[in-house]
């Protein structure tokens, strides 16, 4: 019990150590279980045992005989299932051609190559060797987020981390599923024709099972057979049903039956779909921090020592600065990509929690079953995994600044709220060329904004979904347009230090409005408009007006103007180099105005006889 309650804590405890330090969660957790479990073995125990033993001479341990499969097996099923929730094969289409390549082109250059590598470094057979780098072909996005969230770049450049690292990750596990399926049925020797029979079987009855008990789930939960509150476990005991039936059907398809289940469930625009996979994600943490701190503590020193040579070293470095390199060369070839940033993309490259989850199932039940060189499987894949996110963990800010694709000065701009007002802004903005983003909860405004072209999501402010979201790196801006004055404080304390370093602005509300004394820093455009007086204007005159500035005494007046007249709105300074200054209600900080720049405004155009007689 002692045990068992401690690998939740422990576990638990490395997930806000990794939250505390934005570092991926795999390390410690990793290292917790290597430090529980083989280290202490060898170096802290004075009778030689581990502090925390998952099998124990077999037989004995917190995981008897081959109850530690079963539960591998069943939390990694989960752990693909929801892996394969994130794939939308929409998103495939629509993403860049880099992307794209990346995923197909990247994965086979590093399947062959890093297979290539490990046979002739650890005179590993093809069969093993290739089924270690199906096993490398992913990084995934819980160990990509955390690295990047934290250092500013160019939306390219994250975005085609991100999405590689969200694709690839169902995608890899699928490859290495295949190969695992492939070596059990020809585990006796030469490939046979039973042996490709049992092969076909496995796919078969795999992507039969997922694709239609997928389809069966999504009914059952659209008419309401369920009810609300049992949905998400209804959910997860279906998708471990699947799992063992399809083992039942064919020995070793149940992994791939999940992964086609997710993938088909996550593209039924299932309106039950966010329920689930937020109920996943907190089940997958769960999992996770118990699943490798269980499968580190079960390594045992023996099989590090296999590894404990230089040509561990050589592998890894061979994967890292030869053949990731090349895939993504490969990959960009052609693309809009400057050199630099493929540079860095190469450098980038850490893999993940699926990597390791599955290479110690497969390394365990390999190594039962006494496939020659499955004992390298587990410490060889541990190795690349801690010794990638190590390295991009602690080099992708400095490598960031020293290729030149680290942006010195977030000028993206958040804006929250995306009604009529936020997106003839958000649009203004994006044709001067500004990275401009839109959030609201409200599903119809984001659909108007995605239909002028503008980037926007759907979201809940009062969520953490934006702290993780590294597309939002380069964001240095942040506008609250709600008609919430509430939601618009709200967004100003939380999110003001991550998305507001060069100014976090919000609309007054109608009281500080009527009061003039209340006049915040913060207050967005004028003292004099709030959000109704905005919305009217934009519905009047729905046009954004410039008009040329002479100098500081000339920009005053036209203010002046503006707070007498409610049809008139000011909104920014452009100056002569075509960058933007927000003005706010307190307008005691606009920067030096020069001889060309403009005042940006809303409604109807300035009287021309008004603005003459105020010049003299």
């Amino acid at each position: 019990m002692v045990e068992l309650g401690g690998i939740i804590i422990l576990g638990i405890l490395a997930q806000w150590v990794a939250w505390k330090f934005k570092i991926p969660a795999i390390l410690p957790l990793i290292l917790i279980g290597l430090l529980v479990g083989p280290i202490a073995a060898e170096f802290l125990s004075d009778d030689g045992t581990k502090w925390i033993e998952p099998i124990w001479n077999g037989e004995e341990g917190l995981f008897p005989g081959e109850s530690l499969f079963y539960f591998v097996s069943l939390a990694i099923s989960i752990i693909l299932f929801e892996g394969g929730l994130t794939l939308k094969m929409g998103e495939i289409k629509n993403v860049a051609p880099a992307i794209t390549k990346l995923i197909s082109i990247g994965s086979i250059v590093t399947f062959f190559a890093a297979g290539a590598s490990a046979h002739y470094i650890f005179d590993l057979s093809w069969k093993i060797s290739f089924l270690f780098s199906a096993l490398i072909i992913v990084t995934g996005p819980t160990v990509i987020t955390p690295i990047l969230r934290n250092i500013p770049l160019k939306k390219d450049v994250s975005a085609v981390l991100k999405w590689e690292g969200i694709l690839i990750d169902p995608i890899g596990a699928l490859v290495a599923v295949l190969v695992f399926e492939f070596i059990s049925v020809d585990a006796g020797g030469e490939f046979t024709k039973t042996a490709f029979i049992e092969f076909g079987k496995i796919v078969l009855f795999g992507a039969t099972f997922g694709f239609t008990f997928a389809h069966g789930l999504n009914f059952i939960l659209n008419k309401k057979l369920v009810p609300h509150y049992l949905m998400n476990v209804f959910t997860l005991a279906t998708v471990l049903g699947v799992f063992v039936l399809s083992d039942v059907f064919a020995h070793e398809s149940g992994l791939l039956a999940v992964v086609v289940m997710g993938m088909v469930l996550g593209n039924s625009k299932s309106p039950h779909l966010k329920d689930i996979l937020y109920f996943k994600e907190s089940l997958s943490v769960l999992l996770i921090s118990i699943l490798f701190i269980l499968l580190a503590a079960n390594i045992n020193m023996e099989e590090l020592y296999l590894i404990f040579s230089w040509n561990t070293v050589l592998l890894f470095a061979i994967i890292v600065f030869i053949i990731r390199p090349l895939g993504v060369f490969l990959s960009t070839y052609g693309s809009s990509l400057k050199f630099n940033e493929k540079l860095f993309i190469s450098w980038v490259g850490p893999r993940g929690i699926v990597a390791a989850g599955i290479a110690s199932l497969f390394g365990l039940k390999l190594a039962k079953e006494g496939i020659t060189g499955a004992e390298y499987i587990t410490p060889l894949v541990f190795v690349i995994v801690l010794g990638t996110v190590l390295l991009n963990a602690t080099t992708a800010r400095l490598f960031a600044k020293i290729v030149g694709v680290f942006l010195t000065k977030s000028n993206g701009i958040l804006i929250v709220g995306a009604s009529k007002v936020s997106r003839l802004l958000g649009h203004f903005l994006e044709s001067n060329g500004r990275h401009v983003v839109l959030i609201d909860s409200n599903q119809s405004n984001i659909n108007k904004a995605k239909e002028l072209g503008l980037e926007a999501f759907t979201t809940n402010i009062y969520s953490d979904n934006l702290m993780d979201n590294i597309e939002l790196n380069d964001v240095g801006y942040l506008m609250a347009l709600t008609g919430s004055s509430d939601i618009n404080q709200y967004a100003i304390n939380k999110f003001s230090k991550q998305f507001g370093e060069n100014g976090a602005f919000r609309l007054v509300t109608t009281d500080e409005m009527n009061d003039m004394s209340k006049n915040p820093k913060e207050g967005l455009f004028s003292h004099t408009d709030d959000y109704n007086t905005l919305t009217n204007v934009t519905r009047k005159y729905p046009s954004i007006q410039e008009i040329e500035l002479k100098d500081k005494e000339h920009y005053d007046s036209l203010i002046e103007i503006c707070n007498n007249d409610k049809e008139i709105i000011p909104l920014f300074i452009k100056n002569s180099n075509g960058e933007f200054e927000i003005i706010s209600s307190y307008n005691k900080d606009i920067q030096s105005i020069d001889e060309n720049s403009l005042l940006v405004y809303l409604g109807k155009p300035f009287d021309v006889e008004v603005v003459a007689n105020e010049e003299v």
